[in-house]
Parts: structure tokens; C-alpha cells; sequence
């Protein structure tokens, strides 16, 4: 596979380490997102333990060959429900965030896994480590949405 170096300009020096996530600039917040797809899959939640179970089924706006969503900047006004990720907000959802999401890790206090973009480098290692839904995730819009526990995924792992 090829590589494809990450676009470090006005990211400072491995401020993921130093920088709290409430101190980063938008550009450095944005860089945290290793472009896995992982958050854009459809998830239920247990009513009675609020357990969260992933599907294999995405956001219909997300680009399932590229990990990325088709509309940005623009994605309330297709799906309304959909979060905008803030330090503020982090704190509220970052339990039904995956458990591989650099936001969640730092939260958490943990460390970038070693195929993150930013250690690696290189925007391909989160694809060629396994860590993406590339290859496998299905549109929202190919699945009856009372289908959806059909496509319930094992556990978080198998993401």
C-alpha cells in the first residue's frame, strides 16, 4: 500500500501529548479524527443498561471506500440526530464513542495507537492496520432499519 503523509501544518509537535483537548486550536481537534468511520456506524443502546452494541451498518453519508463523510459540513441538515464532537460534549458521549477514537483515548487518558495518523504519520495505516470500516460497512440505505440487529457486530473488537 502506499503511503499517503498526513498534512501537519498548524498541527504543534505532538500536541496530543501536551495539549489538553479543551486547549487544542480547531485544526488540531480535527486532526484528531484518524478517519476510521467507526463513529459514523449505527449503534443500539440497551434501554435497561445503556449498553451500546455497533452495527456493521453506516451513516448514509458516510463514504464507505474513503472513511469520510460525503457532507461534512453540512451533516446536521441531512441527519439532524447526528453529534458534533466537543471537549464539552466529549465528556457526555465518550463511552458510546469506539474504543479505538483518539477523542475517547485522550479523554480516557491514554495514548494514540501506534496506526493513528498522527504517530504513524501516514493517513493509510489506520486502513492497513485493520482499524477502519473500509471494505466492510454497509449504507444505511441498503438495510430495513428494523433489520438493523442483524448486523449487530460481536464486540467492540471485531471493529
Amino acid at each position: 500500500m502506499s503511503t499517503n503523509p498526513i498534512d501537519r501544518a498548524g498541527l504543534r509537535d505532538r500536541y496530543w501529548e501536551l495539549v489538553p483537548l479543551r486547549n487544542m486550536n480547531q485544526r488540531e481537534w480535527e486532526a484528531l479524527c484518524d478517519g476510521c468511520g467507526r463513529c459514523c456506524l449505527l449503534k443500539l443502546e440497551d434501554a435497561d443498561t445503556n449498553e451500546i452494541a455497533f452495527t456493521r451498518v453506516s451513516c448514509r453519508l458516510l463514504d464507505t471506500d474513503a472513511c469520510h463523510c460525503g457532507q461534512y459540513d453540512l451533516r446536521k441538515q441531512f441527519v439532524p440526530d447526528c453529534v458534533v464532537l466537543t471537549p464539552d460534549t466529549l465528556k457526555d458521549i465518550a463511552y458510546w464513542m469506539p474504543e479505538t477514537c483518539a477523542y475517547r483515548l485522550l479523554h480516557e487518558g491514554k495514548a494514540l495507537h501506534d496506526w493513528h495518523p498522527l504517530v504513524s504519520g501516514d493517513t493509510n495505516t489506520v486502513h492497513s492496520s485493520g482499524a477502519s470500516v473500509k471494505g466492510w460497512a454497509i449504507p444505511e440505505f441498503e438495510v430495513d432499519e428494523e433489520d438493523l440487529e442483524d448486523y449487530l457486530l460481536e464486540e467492540d473488537s471485531q471493529l
